[in-house]
């Protein structure tokens, strides 16, 4: 396999008070496709940031990122949410959803606004639905937002990050928000999903959530300090032996 992303010399600097405050510095790192790498560091060190900024959502300072061989950096506006929309998919630790629309319609409403489908809106919902169904919440689909638990409506969330059928999924503290039994439920979809072929890029604080990964990064003052190989995960009686490793890995580092 390819890479999906190469990130080469990524800095992100903002101004505050007439002060440059250098947010990521000379960032180098690549991901290949089917990837499913994880994203840790100390509260301040840039893990946000460079999810962003990689992601298209923020823009960098100077550097490259580029998806699938296509600098995203140097993309006009129009172009890169077009890629956003149609290429990428994305969860948040918010679960940011419209309040006057069902469940079923936040998830749908992407691909109704995606210029590259062309399906009916029959088709999309029939999709819609289909997503639900293997993420076990085709039961609230007629629900409104406030309705749901937390953990039904990450789901949700999930299902929407997947219905133009993204190249990849980009995912800030997507068990931030959860409980316990809701994190490893929606973790447990994430993988399901890595599994089926698509690349994901998170960021966690949870080394249990990272543990599920195949890679994790760690950042410190916005350079990647650490990078762990993991292998993919196959099997729930490896979990203990994995997260053990990455505590391990991460005192080591001063987390």
């Amino acid at each position: 396999m390819g890479n999906i992303i190469e990130v080469k010399d990524l800095c992100k600097s903002y101004v505050v008070d007439k002060r440059q405050n250098n947010i990521l510095k000379n960032v180098n790192f690549s991901v290949e496709e089917g990837e499913m790498v994880a994203i840790m560091g100390p509260s301040g060190s840039g893990k946000s940031t460079l999810l962003y900024s990689v992601s298209g959502m923020d823009h960098a300072t100077s550097g490259e990122v580029k998806f699938l061989g296509k600098d995203i950096t140097k993309m006009a506006a129009g172009e890169l949410s077009s890629l956003r929309l149609d290429e990428m998919g994305f969860i948040f630790q918010q679960m940011y959803m419209l309040k006057n629309m069902t469940i079923c319609e936040n998830i749908i409403l992407p691909a109704c606004q995606s210029d590259k489908n062309t399906e009916k809106r029959e088709d999309i919902l029939k999709r819609g639905q289909e997503l639900m169904r293997k993420l076990g919440i085709i039961d609230i689909a007629d629900n409104d937002i406030n309705e749901v638990s937390g953990g039904q409506l990450q789901r949700a969330c999930i299902c929407r990050s997947l219905i133009n059928n993204p190249q990849i999924i980009f995912a800030d503290e997507p068990t931030g928000a959860l409980n316990r039994s809701s994190s490893e439920e929606v973790m447990k979809e994430l993988q399901r999903i890595n599994q089926e072929g698509t690349t994901i890029m998170m960021v966690t604080h949870d080394a249990k959530v990272a543990a599920r990964c195949q890679r994790v990064l760690y950042i410190v003052d916005g350079n990647i300090k650490g990078d762990i190989n993991l292998s993919k995960m196959t099997d729930e009686s490896q979990m203990r032996d994995r997260e053990r490793t990455v505590n391990n890995w991460l005192m080591e580092l001063g987390w």
